[in-house]
């Protein structure tokens, strides 16, 4: 008999932690719904590693279990592809699309689905939100929704994967997770892995903007 069908704790989730505010008010969230939190990370080739580092502390901070998975020899695809991995492509203070890593949260999912059953975990959680929807695919809840059906198909498990957050922006994230508590000091958004954030990638902006949307003093540390 299958263990994974008949050891289900419903209150233990799996959420795909980055490092970043967006999966950290997740993962926050989820700990506040009475779920046993745990959390998974990925080091993808990405030039910030320094993501999977604060995700670390995060987790830790919150009480939760991590797994860091090393799939770095992605890089092997991405180079060439995005700025994310690959210094050679120019990073842009507005979404382009050298910043998109193809996929990317298909294969966090992924992983994810297999954690999860490995738990006997029913519910998967990522930090997509209502900013994303419109340039990033992996983002949408038509997405998640139809990924969910696969690994159902693909496990014979009744999982669930959402977004939590999909329906607001992220300035109404940040403002989520002020009231949550979560420690966004120790969170990372910046595409390069340097002592402070750089202030001028795109995903530097869109933290900035966030916070000053919601009305939130940034505890961000900038080089500019």
């Amino acid at each position: 008999m299958n263990s994974n069908k008949t050891l289900k704790t419903e209150k233990k989730c799996v959420v795909v932690l980055s490092g970043g505010p967006d999966s950290a008010v997740v993962a926050y969230w989820a700990k506040s719904q009475g779920y046993d939190v745990n959390c998974i990370s990925f080091k993808y080739g990405q030039i910030a590693e320094k993501e999977t580092t604060q995700a670390t502390v995060i987790a830790q901070r919150l009480g939760a279990s991590i797994k860091v998975i090393d799939l770095s020899n992605l890089k092997d695809i991405f180079i060439g592809v995005t700025s994310l991995c690959d210094r050679n492509i120019a990073l842009t203070s507005e979404f382009s699309q050298p910043i998109v890593v193809p996929f990317r949260n298909a294969i966090f999912l992924s992983v994810a689905v297999s954690y999860a059953t490995a738990l006997c975990a029913e519910k998967i959680f990522y930090g997509a939100h209502g900013s994303d929807a419109a340039n990033y695919p992996d983002c949408r809840e038509a997405f998640y929704k139809s990924f969910e059906q696969t690994a159902r198909l693909g496990t014979e498990v009744n999982l669930e994967i959402k977004a939590p957050f999909s329906s607001i922006s992220k300035a109404e994230l940040i403002k989520k997770g002020v009231e949550l508590g979560v420690p966004f000091e120790l969170t990372w958004s910046c595409y390069l892995d340097q002592d402070k954030h750089c202030g001028k990638c795109e995903s530097c902006v869109n933290r900035k903007k966030a916070f000053q949307q919601a009305g939130i003093s940034d505890p961000t540390r900038y080089e500019e």
